[in-house]
């Protein structure tokens, strides 16, 4: 049986003497601390190239006194998301979670690579419900690294972890407390990582001392890498992870794109046509989902008398079908040597990309190229929409979005508030010039469908071609939308 929950937490980094503040001014009213002792055995899985461990992904077999069981934690945004199956008797992987990590595996075998012993002291915070708020947990850990390389360590860290009646303000507060009595934020992502950097078996995670410039690519294209690779396990999973998949690949492709300078060349080509490639895959999957949630949406709108025929049948099932098809194709390009390849490019730009000398000292090169993805994403939408020109809208489009990812990216130089408003201001061309591109496409495809059911005994396409009329309306809307915000 496998389950899912979210995890967020902060990991610190301790002396032996460490000893935790007085959480008790932190709990709201009527709340109390709970304290507990556990002793957790965790034996990590991964590869002999450590993919997983590049990836960020950690995978682990833990027995002991509590949070038994197998679980694979998968990055997501400031969390994790941690899949769970139930220890079992063998120490085996489960089939299930074998396929989940199949493609951040690169089709390599996984066995232990480490084992961590902890003793655990928590402190769960109650709220006067008795719902969790967070768990502290004081953790003095022995880990010792499997294979021919005895490597033994030892050392002692504090995670506070959220609740589900917690929030991020309590978060901060109970992390303000654990520094001020001397804590650190741990530099290891998990304690595997930990225990492979004193093997010194540990991937390499990029040169520490960057940059400004060269910090705010890296953090844009790791959390896009981070899209991409939890895409890849629920994609294997047999969920639905195509759209947010599909931006992440948007928001790195843009990156190449606008910041292009500051990438090797024929690195920075090689990437974007693979990923663009495979965002191709995703996106013919992604089209039937819209048409068939957009069609739905429209018929329920029409009086019923102007439905004539079969016609959410017909739309059902022929999208559905071509969706099922395209997915089938995603999944066998899944376990080819192309894919993995990318996800192996990936992981090496996730810490290291390929970057020019401009990457250098000066920020400004980040506000140069923000400025000129500006100037050409309102010039594109301006031409576009003055020439009625449905191609020429499509292109902008991607023009505005590259604007948008380029704020996004830039923040940290530019300033939250600055990248904010830049950021939501093609964010809205963005979304208009979207219902047009959704319009267009919408109404080919209808086109084809009444046609289909025209020739078809008992149906007709009347009401398709209604619907197709709605469509080049809403795109005309579109067009017009876009234009005032161009001139705004």
């Amino acid at each position: 049986m496998v389950s899912t929950q979210r995890e967020r937490e902060d990991k610190y980094e301790v002396g032996l003497e460490f000893v935790l503040p007085d959480l008790e001014d932190v709990l709201p009213a009527g709340g109390r601390i709970e304290q507990g002792t556990v002793n957790l055995n965790s034996v990590y899985y991964d590869t002999d190239d450590r993919d997983l461990l590049r990836q960020k992904i950690t995978f682990r077999r833990r027995t002991g006194d509590a949070d038994v069981g197998w679980q694979l934690k998968v990055p997501a945004d400031k969390a994790r998301t941690e899949i769970r199956m139930p220890p079992g008797e063998s120490d085996a992987v489960p089939d299930d979670l074998a396929t989940m990590i199949a493609g951040v595996a690169r089709g390599k075998p996984v066995h232990p690579v480490a084992t961590l012993k902890t003793v655990r002291r928590t402190q769960r915070l109650l709220d006067r419900d008795d719902r969790l708020l967070a768990e502290v947990a004081d953790d003095r850990v022995r880990g010792a690294v499997a294979g021919d390389r005895a490597v033994l360590s030892e050392w002692r860290e504090v995670e506070v972890e959220l609740g589900d009646a917690g929030d991020e303000k309590l978060l901060g507060k109970i992390g303000k407390r654990v520094t001020r009595r001397g804590a650190q934020p741990s530099p290891y992502p998990s304690k595997l990582s930990r225990v492979l950097t004193v093997a010194h078996l540990a991937v390499d995670g990029g040169d520490t001392t960057r940059t400004t410039v060269e910090a705010a690519l890296v953090d844009y294209l790791d959390a896009q890498v981070q899209a991409i690779v939890a895409g890849d396990v629920w994609l294997r999973r047999g969920l639905d992870p195509v759209h947010p998949t599909r931006v992440g690949i948007r928001r790195f492709r843009s990156t190449l794109r606008v910041f292009t300078r500051l990438f090797e060349p024929v690195a920075r080509a090689e990437l974007d046509a693979e990923l663009s490639w495979y965002a191709g895959l995703l996106g013919e999957v992604r089209d039937r989902q819209v048409q068939r949630a957009r069609f739905a949406d429209a018929l329920a709108a029409l009086p019923p008398e102007l439905v004539m025929g079969p016609v959410a049948a017909r739309i059902e099932n022929d999208l559905l079908a071509e969706q099922l098809r395209q997915r089938t194709e995603v999944m066998a390009a899944l376990d080819g040597d192309r894919y993995r390849a990318l996800l192996a490019t990936l992981a090496q730009w996730r810490t290291t990309p390929p970057l020019t000398a401009e990457a250098g000292d000066d920020p400004r090169v980040i506000d140069k190229c923000v400025r000129k993805a500006e100037r050409k994403a309102l010039t594109r939408v301006a031409t576009a929409a003055a020439d009625d020109d449905d191609a020429a809208l499509h292109r902008a489009r991607k023009a505005a979005k590259r604007a948008r990812y380029a704020a996004e990216l830039a923040a940290p130089i530019l300033g939250k508030k600055t990248a904010k408003k830049k950021a939501a201001r093609f964010k809205k061309m963005q979304t208009v010039l979207g219902e047009h591109q959704d319009s267009v496409v919408a109404a080919e495809t209808l086109r084809t469908l009444g046609a289909r059911a025209g020739a078809t005994p008992g149906e007709n396409g009347f009401t398709f071609g209604l619907l197709y009329g709605l469509e080049l309306q809403k795109a005309r809307q579109a067009r017009e939308d876009a234009a005032r915000l161009a001139s705004a």
